[in-house]
């Protein structure tokens, strides 16, 4: 597998130069190396945890506009900082475990989730020169590890002990699963396009046309199986609104309700980061426009569609939830390879 960079080999002949003088050359380039990754994943968490918190503003603002209600207005110009306000609330209060959790695991489980997010957006290119490790695997890659999130999510209701978090965790597996077929079912066709499974080739094989027009039918396969994959309505099976409990959350404490509100952003912005790149051109655009902005602009719009359904779509039972991913979207996604293999590949 090649794996290649511009932005950590920036970073890297940065600090190598310094690193070779003082430590020589048999540590230096090594110890450059680490460095320069360290970096790099720390300005991906930095400017993705930015981006998720204005997509947490937004989202409020949205909704508040698509009901007719007052969103955060008070706190900083335009409510821009209630989420702040939010988070050093919940940051604040006194961290306290359950009784009966098992504590280690259950601390453990939600900061390895937040370091796989940062780890699948390091796989996601930006910009055709910069951010984003470029390797020949990266869609494949990023289906790896989404496929361990729900193993993760059992964990963390089983781990805390409370019954109900872990029947909830295990609810969200039994969805995610059957939703984890048709999303490699649609991979395989965007691979079988684009000849391969590096996100950079995805990109650029849509300079004649965006995958979402070539194969409509995978874009929305895809589409619905983000939302499930991100427990957005209608697949918001964790909680509802009107319930006492808050899935596999249920029984945290308030710094760990805290970090998994951010990890839920930053599951929103990975979801509508990925059909950007893959089925929307990514940073493909006119070019009185940079690339990142171009990437940028697509991701907004994406998130507020994914928004728009929040505020519009009821929320499913549980047996409706597995129907629709077995019987429809599973056959659908055989049909899309089939034509996809027809049309572009025969």
């Amino acid at each position: 597998m090649e794996i290649n960079s511009p932005a950590v080999s920036a970073y890297f002949n940065f600090i190598n130069s310094y690193t070779s003088g003082a430590l020589g050359a048999a540590i230096g380039t090594p110890l450059a190396l680490l460095i320069s990754l360290v970096v790099f994943f720390v300005i991906i968490a930095i400017i993705f945890s930015i981006s998720s918190y204005i997509l947490g503003w937004v989202e409020r603002k949205f909704i508040a506009r698509a009901q007719s209600r007052r969103g955060p207005t008070y706190v900083g110009k335009f409510g821009f900082l209630q989420n702040f306000a939010d988070l050093i609330k919940l940051l604040s209060k006194e961290s306290i475990s359950p009784d009966l959790a098992d504590k280690p695991l259950f601390l453990m489980i939600l900061p390895v989730i937040v370091a796989s997010m940062i780890v699948l957006f390091t796989l996601i290119p930006l910009t055709p020169t910069r951010l984003g490790i470029n390797t020949t695997l990266g869609l494949f890659a990023i289906f790896v590890v989404i496929s361990f999130y729900p193993l993760l999510l059992f964990f963390a209701g089983w781990t805390s002990g409370n019954k109900f978090a872990s029947i909830s965790a295990q609810r969200s597996i039994v969805m995610m699963v059957s939703y984890e077929i048709p999303l490699f079912l649609v991979i395989v066709a965007v691979s079988m396009i684009s000849g391969g499974f590096g996100l950079f080739g995805v990109v650029g094989a849509q300079s004649s046309g965006w995958f979402a027009l070539k194969m409509p039918i995978g874009f929305v396969i895809f589409f619905v199986v983000m939302l499930a994959e991100l427990e957005r309505p209608p697949f918001d099976l964790r909680e509802a609104d009107n319930e006492l409990v808050a899935g596999w959350l249920t029984d945290v404490s308030a710094p760990y309700y805290g970090l998994s509100l951010l990890l839920d952003y930053m599951r929103l912005c990975l979801g509508s980061l990925l059909i950007a790149v893959i089925f929307l051109g990514g940073w493909l655009g006119p070019s009185f426009l940079p690339p990142f902005l171009w990437t940028m602009i697509k991701l907004v719009a994406v998130s507020l569609v994914i928004m728009l359904v929040r505020v519009t779509v009821f929320r499913m039972r549980i047996d409706k939830v597995l129907k629709s991913g077995w019987y429809y979207l599973i056959p659908l996604a055989v049909i899309n390879l089939l034509l996809t293999f027809i049309i572009f590949v025969r």
